[in-house]
């Protein structure tokens, strides 16, 4: 049996190390704060792999196929007898997963910054708020109701504004802080709402309740949702739908992705933690997560998530050929990799070979996971070297950072789906899915495919070959980095050469049953050509300097500047929020509120200080005002009583 407390104390430690770090962390001596965050971490990752290994190979497999059990659970608040909110821990195949990936990428990112962030003002709060961030996602995953999932998920919104924002002196950070705090605040209104509209036709939060009264056609509760609805679209659809707005936001999925971008305004260690491997998979852990409804009950939510899925891989890939941050590349890496994931979720059934697409979504998840913290944190040891961002201060860095060049070059290779790094096998059985399920999207992903390898590489001889008198003398006494920087890239390329050799689908399946998948050469074929293809078409116009790719962007004229500002959608947004929203919504509402609202009180306010001003007279404190009114007061009276007598 799993023992809950060894996940309460994997959970905990980090939290414990978000508390001390917060309130003592500047007055330990040193760099002893990040010792404590990293031991704390190394800890629960140890604790996540027992766990794992227990759930895995020893107590979660019943009969060929993996239960989902709940080692702890309290109720919290109780509304009624059959109602309650609960507290409770969820095992099975992705929570155990979830962890592992959690606590892993987390660890790395905690040693790597012992190195990067050393100096710091604020090194302590720094490594407060990865604990905090790593705490608040560690309980997401192993939360055992939907409504502890969305405490978790807020917990993680505030996590990523602190960390985003962590160089509040630059007004820039600021804003990206605040930019993605507000669009997923919005997302996870929809969320909000879906929960409660699922909630109220099933009675109850609980994951496992859910999907045994909602899956099953028969189900009062199933009938009920489903014949209540709105402009014609079922109470159950509705729910499902603004879920995964949730997820979408969390996801940085299209259109609520612009916060992402500007994310990267962070320290480059926390895009590795937050924008690789765990704040954005939210999104499609949560869809995993429900999978058994959107599957069985409403495949027609399920077709929104593969849609909006191999929409966001496509754009996002697109717009990546043109960035020239490293950063920003890799965040729109980022976006269409999880686009990936999500439409591989959308095109997959339930149980079996039909289920391929879900296996496949949550092996590119942690595959995906692996490179990509491996790019970001090269990405910081270059940005360490160069003091710049911008790919044209870079070229020609493979001979002084020899060590970042290779694991670059590894990862860029897996996220290409170059066999036989990772990324190649995760890839591969996403499209083998979609090639089954739907003929478009397979097509549009071998073609976000191509250009995949294209961006990265056009990343990758833009920043170690190209200009080979780039090194600057600026430069020439700098080092690549100390160990605890360079170590974690060895870690993870070694995870990006050799993950996908794990028997994944034995592992991690729709239904929890073991899934038996084959190597297709000949499917292979295709995609691997691609990929290469946008390899060789980056080596032919970046390896060297070269005046071509701008005289292609010249001729292309007003797609490429459609496609390098991103397809306009900031401004769109721009336009809608301050053209129509702050003119026609916000200004009125503020002349109502100051003049009609305001007015209002402010005239009750009047009307009581005049009364008041009029009247306190009579309690002047006076002798000889009271004897006044006294002696007015019997004479009135005498004379009352006189006229009324006569």
């Amino acid at each position: 049996m799993i023992n809950p407390n060894l996940i309460f104390t994997l959970l905990f430690l980090p939290l414990i190390s978000f508390v001390i770090n917060g309130l003592f962390g500047r007055k330990l001596p040193g760099s002893i704060a990040g010792m404590l965050g990293t031991i704390s971490l190394l800890i629960s990752f140890l604790l996540s792999m027992s766990v794992a290994y227990t759930y895995f190979f020893q107590v979660g497999n019943v009969s060929g196929s993996y239960e989902t059990l709940v080692p702890f659970q309290m109720t919290w608040l109780q509304f009624s007898e059959g109602f309650s909110i609960n507290m409770g821990i969820l095992v099975d195949p992705i929570s155990m997963m979830m962890i592992v990936v959690v606590s892993f990428i987390s660890l790395m990112v905690h040693i790597f910054s012992l190195g990067y962030m050393k100096g710091e003002d604020r090194y302590a709060t720094y490594y407060s708020f990865l604990s905090l961030f790593t705490f608040s996602m560690l309980g997401l995953v192993l939360a055992s109701n939907i409504f502890q999932t969305y405490i978790f998920w807020e917990l993680v919104g505030v996590s990523s504004f602190l960390l985003i924002g962590y160089y509040y002196q630059k007004p820039s950070a600021v804003a990206a802080s605040k930019k993605a705090f507000i669009v997923t605040r919005f997302a996870d209104l929809g969320f909000l709402i879906g929960i409660l509209v699922l909630s109220y036709y099933s009675e109850t939060f609980d994951f496992v309740t859910l999907t045994e009264r909602l899956v099953p056609a028969d189900s009062v509760y199933s009938q009920a949702a489903s014949a209540a609805g709105f402009l014609g679209i079922s109470a159950l659809t509705w729910g499902l739908v603004l879920i995964f707005i949730g997820g979408a936001g969390k996801s940085a999925m299209f259109p609520l992705h612009i916060w992402l971008p500007d994310a990267m305004e962070g320290p480059t260690p926390v895009s590795a933690l937050i924008h690789a491997a765990t704040m954005v998979v939210a999104g499609v852990y949560l869809v995993a997560r429900l999978f058994p409804i959107f599957s069985l009950a409403c495949p027609v939510a399920l077709d929104v998530v593969a849609w909006t899925g191999i929409i966001s891989a496509l754009f996002a890939a697109l717009i990546a050929c043109t960035q020239n941050d490293i950063k920003r590349v890799l965040a729109y890496s980022t976006m269409s990799q999880i686009g990936y994931m999500m439409f591989a979720l959308g095109v997959s059934g339930y149980g079996g070979e039909a289920g391929l697409g879900y296996m496949a979504a949550m092996f590119h998840l942690f595959t995906h996971a692996m490179f990509k913290a491996l790019l970001f944190l090269g990405a910081g040891v270059i940005i360490h070297y160069v003091h710049s961002n911008d790919l044209k201060d870079m070229g020609g860095l493979r001979k002084v950072l020899p060590l970042t060049g290779v694991t670059f070059l590894i990862a860029c290779l897996a996220i290409a789906g170059i066999p036989p790094f990772s990324g190649f096998f995760s890839k591969e059985e996403i499209l083998l899915a979609a090639y089954y399920a739907n003929p478009t999207i397979y097509i549009i992903a071998l073609i976000t495919a191509g250009l995949t390898a294209f961006y990265m590489f056009r990343l990758y001889f833009s920043i170690f070959w190209n200009k080979q008198d780039a090194i600057k003398k600026e430069h020439k006494h700098e080092h690549e980095g100390p160990v605890s920087m360079l170590l974690p890239l060895v870690i993870l390329a070694v995870f990006s050469a050799i993950s996908g050799f794990i028997p994944f689908a034995s592992l991690v399946t729709s239904d929890g049953a073991m899934l038996l998948t084959h190597f297709h050469l000949e499917f292979s074929i295709l995609p691997v050509c691609l990929s290469l293809t946008g390899i060789t078409v980056a080596w032919i116009l970046y390896k060297k300097s070269s005046a071509v790719p701008g005289k292609i962007a010249l001729k292309a004229g007003a797609a490429y500047r459609a496609i390098y500002r991103k397809f306009y959608i900031d401004e769109v947004y721009e336009f809608i929020t301050k053209k129509i929203i702050f003119q026609f919504i916000a200004r009125p509402a503020a002349w109502f509120d100051k003049t009609i609202v305001d007015g209002m009180v402010n005239t009750a306010a009047a009307a009581t200080q005049v009364f008041s001003l009029s009247v306190s007279g009579l309690q002047s404190g006076k002798l000889q005002h009271y004897a006044f009114y006294f002696v007015g007061g019997a004479i009135g009276l005498a004379l009352l009583f006189i006229y009324y007598l006569s």
